[in-house]
């Protein structure tokens, strides 16, 4: 596989427009929702052969935005990870353990994503059950990097990044329950908000767990598609226990009190990332922030009791395939990832109840945080992307977990407290990829981070694939 950037932009109906400015098109009457799927359909067919980030087809009939011509975000083409469900299609879960079969229902933040006036096209890849931090498999080809094909896109929302940094879409789905929007943003080049818990309707796979991880969201190329995403969002349902969103528009006008992180207690951040994130500090401190140094107060133990944790998700869906998934599912075929992960937690069950009570004492820490700082400034990432096969499920286990706490050493934080976090693409690798950074806030803080994202992408935009 060639080093050449993969993308589909073109002299087309979508063009180089992000999903407001079609949006806006559409309610013109400039173009059509149909000639908008349309042209995407040709995109995703242009790419798929090179980065393979298509589970499902539904290119003949497409979902169309529930709301109508009304919805903020009407006829604009998207895609959906294939762990939600989507009445009529299938919902694979990225695993070879069980055959998918079409959904009976819709699941909540599937209808509320449609309440925004999005059109569903399919669903996108992600390594299985969205426990690995690359889209990768154990006897399929994994979805490659728009910006280096020989590269990971990240995970597990790696099929949606790959979409949209390719240009097929302007927006699509993600999840995230350690990383999985964020990582993806940092890789391709993206703008990947995880919103506070409970701000979108809840993850129906995981709310009923003793912590909930994972929180819905999206993955845009600009900082108004994804203010814009949840604002039409927050028009579907609002959470009250939460501070209302509603649209943020640009930046904020203040100086903020800015912590800068550059290393977790699990890695040394390598030299690309660090000076990333060092010139985005520098940058804030153009822009009028004042910007010190401080540390995460998270060490060892919480990376300890958060891959146990991950374990315990991998033993439950070995455990209760037959019944939540498919009469059909098959343990023996899961990967090795998650086949380690479950020996790895059935080896120290005993200590659940100690996890557990040290993981929701984290909020309380992280939020102490905050009592200097408006936001923390860190990597996404302990490292740049990897090639291809570095964080493969075929590589032996032990190494493998290894690899990974190092890689993803900064992201679980805020899935654990369930607080808001962003990546920005505001930094670039020696040969020219992206690497994103990563800013975080308080509970119900998203609209600090869209303000500071607005200040950055008017300040410097975003490199782009097609340049």
């Amino acid at each position: 596989m060639t080093g050449e950037r993969v993308h589909a932009f073109g002299d087309d109906a979508l063009g180089e427009h992000d999903a407001v400015a079609l949006a806006a098109a559409v309610r013109a009457g400039e173009v059509s929702a149909r000639e908008l799927a349309s042209a995407a359909v040709e995109r995703a067919r242009l790419v798929d052969g090179r980065l393979a980030p298509v589970a499902f087809e539904a290119y003949g009939s497409p979902r169309a935005g529930r709301d109508g011509a009304d919805a903020a975000l009407a006829g604009v083409p998207t895609f959906l990870k294939d762990n939600v469900d989507l009445r009529g299609m299938p919902t694979g879960q990225g695993s070879a353990a069980f055959r998918a079969r079409p959904a009976r229902r819709t699941a909540g933040f599937a209808d509320q994503l449609l309440g925004t006036g999005l059109t569903v096209l399919g669903k996108t890849r992600l390594p299985e059950f969205g426990l690995n931090a690359s889209t990768e498999y154990a006897a399929a080809e994994p979805v490659r990097n728009p910006w280096r094909p020989s590269h990971s896109p990240g995970a597990s929302s790696g099929g949606a990044a790959a979409l949209v940094a390719a240009g097929v879409v302007p927006i699509a789905h993600a999840n995230d329950g350690g990383g999985s929007i964020r990582i993806p943003a940092a890789c391709c080049g993206l703008v990947g908000l995880k919103p506070t818990r409970g701000r979108l309707v809840a993850n129906e796979q995981s709310r009923r767990l003793p912590i909930d991880l994972i929180t819905d969201g999206v993955l845009t190329r600009t900082v108004r598609d994804t203010a814009a995403f949840f604002a039409a969002a927050e028009q579907q349902y609002r959470n009250p226990a939460l501070p209302p969103l509603g649209l943020v528009a640009g930046p904020g006008g203040r100086p903020l009190r800015i912590g800068l992180v550059l290393d977790s207690p699990l890695a040394v951040t390598d030299e690309q990332t660090r000076r990333a994130v060092e010139q985005t500090a520098a940058r804030l401190e153009g822009l009028g922030h004042r910007v010190e140094p401080t540390a995460l107060p998270f060490g060892e133990q919480f990376a300890h009791d958060f891959t146990l944790y991950w374990g315990y998700l991998a033993f439950l869906i070995a455990a209760t395939g037959k019944l939540v998934l498919d009469r059909g599912f098959q343990a023996r075929k899961l990967d090795g990832l998650t086949l380690g992960l479950r020996r790895s937690y059935r080896r120290e069950f005993l200590r659940t109840p100690g996890v557990l009570r040290r993981l929701r004492q984290a909020e309380r820490t992280y939020a102490g945080m905050f009592e200097a700082y408006d936001v923390i400034l860190s990597p996404v990432l302990g490292h740049v992307a990897p090639a291809i096969g570095h964080l493969s499920p075929n590589v032996p286990f032990e190494e493998l977990i290894e690899r990974l706490r190092r890689y993803v050493a900064f992201t679980p934080v805020n899935n654990v407290t369930g607080a808001p976090a962003i990546s920005l693409p505001t930094g670039e690798t020696d040969d020219g990829r992206p690497i994103g950074v990563h800013l975080l806030a308080p509970h119900g803080g998203e609209q600090v981070l869209l303000e500071l994202a607005f200040e950055l992408e008017q300040d410097r935009p975003w490199r782009r694939i097609q340049d």
